[in-house]
């Protein structure tokens, strides 16, 4: 049944709403996102209200983590369909801040991240993870939040959040949601909307291809160099337009090994049209 929702806009008023629903003894779950919601976001929303006991949603188009020429002023906000859908599901609170109120005049700190992002999304978008780093503190201390719910399709962000939260001693637990597909494989993903019909068509291409290897290293191969380069040929045969990366690595430390060891991770960026992708996949024999 759909609820009334309290929207705040500031980091005071937010945390007083939480602080007090900590004194009263209800735990926090913080579900952070972007907005342009879609199922994958719920998923992380229903995770929360069923293991806590106040669950809060932030929305917030976080600057920093846009580099030069991605797309920051073309990125989706619909704030009005995205409060709705968080009603219907019951939620009752939802923090709306301004950059301005993010980083307000004479804001000149951030975080370093983890040494696990200079790989991958770190090479491809310098200074990414100083921004998510950053946010990801800050939401985490204004919500005050006993944990917080992430989506496995942000594989590195994930790892690096909870790098973070454990190197500095943020008391607050990761938690990290299955990824949420599309009946033909698509990874849900806001910048899907993008994709004409065609490009949407070559974008499966992703899943397609990361089903390829686990089938063949679970069917015994272990060439990991062999792997990756056909992962590249059949993200090519698939249509995208370039590939960032295309790799298996230890899921732990992102590290492309010398062979395929499991329980490993295969990642993929690519480019579709103007639209960069991710997609990954766990690979494990049990």
């Amino acid at each position: 049944m759909a609820v009334t929702i309290d929207v705040f806009e500031t980091c005071a008023e937010f945390t007083t709403f939480c602080a007090a629903g900590k004194a009263a003894g209800r735990t926090i779950g913080l579900v952070p996102t972007m907005g342009a919601l879609h199922e994958g976001h719920l998923s992380l929303v229903k995770r929360s209200l069923e293991e806590t006991d106040r669950t809060v949603v932030t929305i917030f188009v976080n600057p920093t983590q846009f580099g030069e020429g991605e797309d920051l002023e073309k990125y989706p906000r619909t704030l009005e369909s995205d409060l709705e859908l968080l009603s219907q599901l019951g939620v009752e609170s939802v923090f709306v801040p301004t950059d301005e109120e993010m980083y307000p005049a004479g804001f000149s700190t951030a975080i370093k991240p983890p040494e696990i992002c200079g790989v991958l999304e770190g090479e491809f978008r310098p200074g990414h993870f100083d921004g998510v780093a950053t946010v990801v503190l800050k939401l985490l201390n204004v919500s005050l939040a006993d944990k917080a719910f992430f989506g496995q399709k942000d594989y590195q962000q994930s790892l690096a959040v909870r790098h973070m939260v454990r190197d500095l001693n943020v008391p607050s637990e990761i938690v990290v949601c299955p990824i949420i597909r599309e009946a033909d494989g698509l990874a849900l993903s806001s910048r899907n909307r993008y994709l004409s019909d065609e490009q949407r068509g070559c974008a499966l291409s992703l899943s397609r291809t990361l089903q390829e290897a686990r089938d063949q290293i679970l069917a015994g191969d272990r060439d990991i160099h062999a792997l990756m380069s056909e992962m590249r040929q059949s993200l090519i045969d698939g249509g995208v337009d370039s590939i960032d990366y295309a790799v298996i690595a230890n899921p732990d430390t992102l590290v492309v090994e010398e062979q395929v060891n499991l329980p490993a991770v295969a990642l993929i960026a690519a480019h579709v049209g103007n639209t960069r992708l991710i997609d990954n996949l766990i690979i494990s024999d049990q």
